[in-house]
Protein backbone atom coordinates (compact mmCIF):
# COMPACT_ATOMS: atom_id res chain seq x y z
CA UNK A 1 0.00 0.00 0.00
CA UNK A 2 2.46 2.36 0.76
CA UNK A 3 4.43 1.49 -2.54
CA UNK A 4 1.28 2.36 -4.45
CA UNK A 5 1.01 6.02 -2.29
CA UNK A 6 5.02 6.31 -3.38
CA UNK A 7 4.34 6.00 -6.71
CA UNK A 8 1.42 7.76 -7.01
CA UNK A 9 2.70 10.49 -5.08
CA UNK A 10 5.71 11.01 -7.49
CA UNK A 11 2.67 10.57 -10.82
CA UNK A 12 1.66 13.39 -9.15
CA UNK A 13 4.29 15.70 -8.66
CA UNK A 14 5.84 14.50 -12.31
CA UNK A 15 2.61 15.37 -13.98
CA UNK A 16 2.22 18.83 -11.69
CA UNK A 17 5.79 19.73 -13.20
CA UNK A 18 4.28 19.07 -16.36
CA UNK A 19 1.54 20.69 -16.26
CA UNK A 20 3.60 23.61 -15.04
CA UNK A 21 6.13 23.49 -17.89
CA UNK A 22 3.47 22.98 -20.26
CA UNK A 23 1.31 26.03 -19.61
CA UNK A 24 4.82 28.30 -19.54
CA UNK A 25 5.89 26.36 -22.95
CA UNK A 26 2.07 27.45 -24.23
CA UNK A 27 2.08 30.87 -22.88
CA UNK A 28 5.28 31.77 -24.90
CA UNK A 29 4.12 30.06 -28.13
CA UNK A 30 1.05 32.29 -28.01
CA UNK A 31 3.52 35.30 -26.98
CA UNK A 32 5.19 34.83 -30.24
CA UNK A 33 1.95 34.55 -32.54
CA UNK A 34 1.06 37.74 -30.66
CA UNK A 35 3.94 39.53 -31.88
CA UNK A 36 6.79 37.93 -29.87
CA UNK A 37 8.03 40.93 -28.39
CA UNK A 38 7.00 42.96 -24.47
CA UNK A 39 7.15 46.30 -24.21
CA UNK A 40 9.24 47.47 -20.01
CA UNK A 41 8.51 50.62 -18.98
CA UNK A 42 11.39 51.17 -15.65
CA UNK A 43 13.67 53.07 -13.90
CA UNK A 44 16.00 50.45 -12.94
CA UNK A 45 19.51 50.81 -13.67
CA UNK A 46 20.57 49.81 -17.38
CA UNK A 47 22.88 47.24 -16.30
CA UNK A 48 20.63 45.37 -14.39
CA UNK A 49 17.82 45.71 -17.23
CA UNK A 50 20.41 44.32 -19.99
CA UNK A 51 20.77 41.33 -18.01
CA UNK A 52 17.74 40.52 -17.40
CA UNK A 53 16.65 41.43 -21.60
CA UNK A 54 19.73 38.94 -22.21
CA UNK A 55 18.43 35.92 -20.16
CA UNK A 56 14.71 36.20 -21.12
CA UNK A 57 15.30 36.65 -24.24
CA UNK A 58 18.06 33.50 -24.23
CA UNK A 59 15.12 31.66 -22.16
CA UNK A 60 11.93 32.29 -24.07
CA UNK A 61 12.74 33.71 -27.83
CA UNK A 62 10.79 36.77 -27.02
CA UNK A 63 12.17 40.00 -27.69
CA UNK A 64 11.99 42.45 -24.38
CA UNK A 65 12.32 45.83 -25.74
CA UNK A 66 12.77 48.44 -22.32
CA UNK A 67 12.26 52.18 -21.81
CA UNK A 68 14.20 53.92 -18.86
CA UNK A 69 13.68 56.83 -17.03
CA UNK A 70 13.33 58.72 -13.32
CA UNK A 71 10.35 57.45 -11.56
CA UNK A 72 8.30 60.63 -12.44
CA UNK A 73 9.16 60.04 -16.12
CA UNK A 74 8.19 56.55 -16.21
CA UNK A 75 4.88 57.83 -14.44
CA UNK A 76 4.27 61.04 -16.78
CA UNK A 77 4.89 58.90 -19.53
CA UNK A 78 2.42 55.86 -18.51
CA UNK A 79 0.02 58.30 -17.56
CA UNK A 80 -0.32 60.27 -20.80
CA UNK A 81 -0.46 57.30 -22.66
CA UNK A 82 -3.16 55.82 -20.68
CA UNK A 83 -4.98 58.95 -20.93
CA UNK A 84 -5.03 59.29 -24.43
CA UNK A 85 -5.99 55.74 -25.05
CA UNK A 86 -2.98 54.45 -26.68
CA UNK A 87 -0.91 52.77 -24.13
CA UNK A 88 2.84 51.38 -25.27
CA UNK A 89 3.70 49.49 -22.68
CA UNK A 90 2.78 45.91 -21.62
CA UNK A 91 4.90 46.09 -18.36
CA UNK A 92 5.69 48.25 -15.64
CA UNK A 93 8.45 48.52 -12.62
CA UNK A 94 8.76 51.34 -10.78
CA UNK A 95 9.02 52.51 -7.04
CA UNK A 96 5.36 52.03 -5.13
CA UNK A 97 4.35 55.56 -4.76
CA UNK A 98 4.45 56.21 -8.43
CA UNK A 99 3.05 52.61 -8.83
CA UNK A 100 0.21 53.70 -6.42
CA UNK A 101 -0.57 56.78 -8.12
CA UNK A 102 -0.67 55.22 -11.94
CA UNK A 103 -3.49 52.33 -9.95
CA UNK A 104 -5.65 55.12 -9.00
CA UNK A 105 -5.97 56.49 -12.19
CA UNK A 106 -6.35 53.08 -13.56
CA UNK A 107 -3.44 52.63 -15.62
CA UNK A 108 -2.34 49.06 -13.95
CA UNK A 109 -4.05 45.53 -14.31
CA UNK A 110 -3.97 42.36 -12.47
CA UNK A 111 -2.16 39.21 -12.99
CA UNK A 112 -1.41 36.85 -10.22
CA UNK A 113 1.50 34.94 -11.84
CA UNK A 114 2.29 31.41 -10.77
CA UNK A 115 5.97 32.73 -9.62
CA UNK A 116 4.17 34.72 -6.64
CA UNK A 117 3.70 31.66 -4.77
CA UNK A 118 7.64 32.19 -3.89
CA UNK A 119 7.08 35.45 -1.92
CA UNK A 120 5.87 36.49 1.28
CA UNK A 121 2.26 37.82 1.53
CA UNK A 122 3.74 41.24 3.20
CA UNK A 123 5.75 41.59 -0.55
CA UNK A 124 2.48 41.30 -2.45
CA UNK A 125 0.46 44.50 -2.76
CA UNK A 126 -3.27 43.56 -4.20
CA UNK A 127 -3.15 46.75 -6.14
CA UNK A 128 0.51 47.13 -6.83
CA UNK A 129 1.48 43.66 -7.95
CA UNK A 130 4.94 42.44 -6.42
CA UNK A 131 6.86 44.31 -4.57
CA UNK A 132 9.84 42.12 -6.31
CA UNK A 133 12.97 44.42 -4.23
CA UNK A 134 14.02 46.90 -1.74
CA UNK A 135 15.74 50.13 -2.69
CA UNK A 136 17.61 49.96 0.77
CA UNK A 137 19.58 53.53 1.75
CA UNK A 138 22.47 53.15 3.73
CA UNK A 139 26.45 54.39 4.29
CA UNK A 140 29.35 53.08 2.12
CA UNK A 141 33.00 53.81 3.18
CA UNK A 142 36.07 53.77 1.26
CA UNK A 143 38.46 51.34 2.85
CA UNK A 144 41.24 52.40 1.20
CA UNK A 145 40.71 56.50 2.23
CA UNK A 146 40.27 55.24 6.00
CA UNK A 147 41.96 53.75 8.80
CA UNK A 148 40.55 50.97 10.14
CA UNK A 149 39.96 52.87 13.25
CA UNK A 150 38.19 55.38 11.44
CA UNK A 151 35.58 53.31 10.06
CA UNK A 152 32.10 54.61 11.09
CA UNK A 153 30.29 52.03 12.78
CA UNK A 154 26.96 53.41 12.52
CA UNK A 155 24.30 56.06 10.82
CA UNK A 156 24.65 58.31 13.47
CA UNK A 157 28.51 58.52 13.44
CA UNK A 158 28.79 60.49 10.10
CA UNK A 159 28.15 63.59 12.27
CA UNK A 160 30.92 63.35 14.16
CA UNK A 161 33.34 65.98 13.88
CA UNK A 162 36.03 63.94 12.24
CA UNK A 163 33.83 63.30 9.17
CA UNK A 164 33.35 66.83 8.98
CA UNK A 165 34.17 67.18 4.90
CA UNK A 166 34.87 63.75 4.15
CA UNK A 167 30.68 63.17 3.33
CA UNK A 168 28.74 62.91 0.28
CA UNK A 169 25.30 62.98 -0.30
CA UNK A 170 22.03 63.34 -2.55
CA UNK A 171 20.87 66.17 -2.50
CA UNK A 172 18.23 66.58 0.95
CA UNK A 173 15.86 69.12 -1.16
CA UNK A 174 16.76 68.46 -5.12
CA UNK A 175 16.45 64.57 -5.09
CA UNK A 176 12.93 63.39 -3.79
CA UNK A 177 13.94 59.81 -2.90
CA UNK A 178 16.34 61.66 -0.34
CA UNK A 179 13.68 63.89 1.15
CA UNK A 180 11.78 60.95 2.17
CA UNK A 181 14.46 59.69 3.55
CA UNK A 182 15.41 62.58 6.08
CA UNK A 183 11.72 62.82 6.62
CA UNK A 184 11.14 59.41 7.62
CA UNK A 185 14.12 58.66 9.84
CA UNK A 186 11.93 59.19 12.92
CA UNK A 187 10.88 55.13 11.79
CA UNK A 188 14.33 53.64 12.57
CA UNK A 189 15.38 56.32 15.68
CA UNK A 190 13.46 58.37 18.16
CA UNK A 191 11.96 61.53 16.73
CA UNK A 192 13.89 63.91 19.15
CA UNK A 193 17.09 61.73 17.78
CA UNK A 194 16.25 62.19 14.23
CA UNK A 195 15.56 65.90 14.46
CA UNK A 196 19.13 66.26 16.14
CA UNK A 197 20.62 63.71 13.31
CA UNK A 198 19.20 65.89 10.39
CA UNK A 199 20.65 69.31 11.82
CA UNK A 200 24.07 67.79 12.52
CA UNK A 201 24.44 66.21 9.37
CA UNK A 202 23.69 69.63 8.04
CA UNK A 203 26.35 70.99 10.07
CA UNK A 204 28.82 68.67 9.09
CA UNK A 205 29.16 69.86 5.59
CA UNK A 206 28.53 67.40 3.32
CA UNK A 207 29.21 67.39 -0.36
CA UNK A 208 26.20 67.18 -2.69
CA UNK A 209 25.26 65.12 -5.35
CA UNK A 210 22.82 65.26 -7.94
CA UNK A 211 21.34 61.79 -6.93
CA UNK A 212 22.13 58.48 -5.46
CA UNK A 213 24.69 57.57 -8.51
CA UNK A 214 26.68 60.37 -8.18
CA UNK A 215 27.39 60.13 -4.83
CA UNK A 216 28.30 56.22 -4.79
CA UNK A 217 30.86 57.18 -7.57
CA UNK A 218 32.59 60.22 -5.89
CA UNK A 219 33.44 57.16 -2.88
CA UNK A 220 33.62 54.52 -5.48
CA UNK A 221 36.54 56.60 -7.41
CA UNK A 222 37.84 57.84 -3.88
CA UNK A 223 37.11 61.51 -4.13
CA UNK A 224 35.49 61.58 -0.57
CA UNK A 225 35.69 58.57 1.67
CA UNK A 226 32.00 58.44 2.94
CA UNK A 227 28.86 58.56 1.10
CA UNK A 228 25.01 58.11 1.74
CA UNK A 229 23.44 56.25 -0.81
CA UNK A 230 22.02 52.86 -1.41
CA UNK A 231 23.93 49.99 0.19
CA UNK A 232 24.27 47.75 -2.90
CA UNK A 233 27.33 49.86 -4.47
CA UNK A 234 29.59 48.28 -2.86
CA UNK A 235 29.47 45.30 -4.96
CA UNK A 236 29.02 47.51 -8.06
CA UNK A 237 31.97 49.36 -7.29
CA UNK A 238 34.05 46.17 -5.46
CA UNK A 239 33.70 44.42 -8.85
CA UNK A 240 36.05 47.53 -10.41
CA UNK A 241 38.39 47.29 -7.99
CA UNK A 242 37.02 49.65 -5.20
CA UNK A 243 37.55 48.62 -1.17
CA UNK A 244 34.34 49.68 0.36
CA UNK A 245 32.14 48.60 2.72
CA UNK A 246 28.63 49.41 3.89
CA UNK A 247 27.57 50.51 7.83
CA UNK A 248 25.93 47.48 9.81
CA UNK A 249 22.75 49.64 10.56
CA UNK A 250 20.73 46.36 9.90
CA UNK A 251 17.34 48.62 9.97
CA UNK A 252 17.60 50.27 6.64
CA UNK A 253 15.37 52.81 5.40
CA UNK A 254 14.02 52.56 1.45
CA UNK A 255 11.64 51.90 -0.83
CA UNK A 256 10.20 49.30 -2.46
CA UNK A 257 10.09 48.75 -6.45
CA UNK A 258 6.79 46.67 -8.22
CA UNK A 259 6.05 45.28 -11.24
CA UNK A 260 2.81 45.08 -12.70
CA UNK A 261 1.23 44.59 -15.95
CA UNK A 262 -0.62 47.59 -18.12
CA UNK A 263 -4.36 47.78 -17.57
CA UNK A 264 -4.42 47.41 -21.39
CA UNK A 265 -1.70 46.37 -22.75
CA UNK A 266 -0.67 46.03 -26.35
CA UNK A 267 0.88 42.25 -25.59
CA UNK A 268 -1.19 40.56 -23.19
CA UNK A 269 0.13 37.30 -23.14
CA UNK A 270 3.61 38.50 -23.73
CA UNK A 271 3.65 40.72 -20.39
CA UNK A 272 2.62 37.48 -18.25
CA UNK A 273 5.49 35.60 -19.49
CA UNK A 274 7.89 38.49 -18.80
CA UNK A 275 6.37 38.94 -15.45
CA UNK A 276 6.82 35.22 -14.71
CA UNK A 277 10.39 34.82 -15.49
CA UNK A 278 10.76 38.51 -13.84
CA UNK A 279 9.74 37.09 -10.52
CA UNK A 280 11.38 33.60 -11.03
CA UNK A 281 14.40 32.09 -9.22
CA UNK A 282 16.69 32.72 -12.67
CA UNK A 283 15.90 36.84 -12.54
CA UNK A 284 15.89 37.33 -9.16
CA UNK A 285 19.18 35.51 -8.57
CA UNK A 286 20.93 37.69 -11.55
CA UNK A 287 19.34 40.72 -9.96
CA UNK A 288 20.75 39.62 -6.77
CA UNK A 289 24.39 39.24 -8.16
CA UNK A 290 23.91 42.88 -8.52
CA UNK A 291 23.34 43.50 -5.37
CA UNK A 292 19.63 44.32 -5.42
CA UNK A 293 17.88 43.30 -2.04
CA UNK A 294 15.11 41.14 -4.19
CA UNK A 295 11.90 39.91 -2.18
CA UNK A 296 11.80 36.16 -3.46
CA UNK A 297 12.57 33.92 -0.27
CA UNK A 298 15.73 33.09 0.29
CA UNK A 299 17.68 34.76 -2.02
CA UNK A 300 20.08 37.21 -1.03
CA UNK A 301 23.19 40.02 -2.66
CA UNK A 302 26.46 38.64 -1.81
CA UNK A 303 26.74 41.53 0.91
CA UNK A 304 28.10 40.17 4.05
CA UNK A 305 25.70 40.08 6.89
CA UNK A 306 22.92 40.68 4.11
CA UNK A 307 20.53 38.02 5.16
CA UNK A 308 20.43 40.51 8.71
CA UNK A 309 19.16 43.34 7.43
CA UNK A 310 16.04 44.81 8.14
CA UNK A 311 13.62 46.58 5.34
CA UNK A 312 11.92 49.81 6.73
CA UNK A 313 9.41 51.34 4.21
CA UNK A 314 9.78 55.11 4.25
CA UNK A 315 6.84 57.33 4.44
CA UNK A 316 4.50 57.84 1.78
CA UNK A 317 4.25 61.47 0.61
CA UNK A 318 2.26 63.34 -1.46
CA UNK A 319 3.50 66.66 -3.37
CA UNK A 320 2.22 68.82 -0.39
CA UNK A 321 4.32 66.71 1.98
CA UNK A 322 7.08 66.86 -0.26
CA UNK A 323 7.10 70.68 0.05
CA UNK A 324 6.72 71.51 3.13
CA UNK A 325 9.62 69.05 4.03
CA UNK A 326 12.00 70.60 1.06
CA UNK A 327 11.34 74.09 2.52
CA UNK A 328 12.53 72.84 6.12
CA UNK A 329 15.19 71.00 5.10
CA UNK A 330 16.50 74.05 2.94
CA UNK A 331 16.14 76.11 5.98
CA UNK A 332 18.39 73.46 7.80
CA UNK A 333 21.11 72.45 5.14
CA UNK A 334 21.37 76.00 3.49
CA UNK A 335 20.84 79.31 5.95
Amino acid sequence: MRKHSALLLGWLLLLNGQCVFGQSAQTVAAAKKEGGRVVLYTSMETFTADALKAAFEKKTGLQVDYWRGGSTEVLDRVLSEHRVGKPGFDVVAITGDHMRLMANEGALGKYQSPSLKAFAKDAIDPLLGARYRNIMYGVIYNKSMLKPGEYPKTLEDIVKPEYRGKLVMPHPTGHTLTTQWLASLDKIMPKARAEKFIHDLAAAKPVFAESIVPAADKVGTGELPIGITFARFVLTYNKQGANLDYVRDYNMLGDGQYINIGAKPPRPVAARAFIDFFLDEESMKIQAATGEFVNRKGVYPPLPDAEKIKFVQMYSFGKEDFETKKKEYQKIFFQ
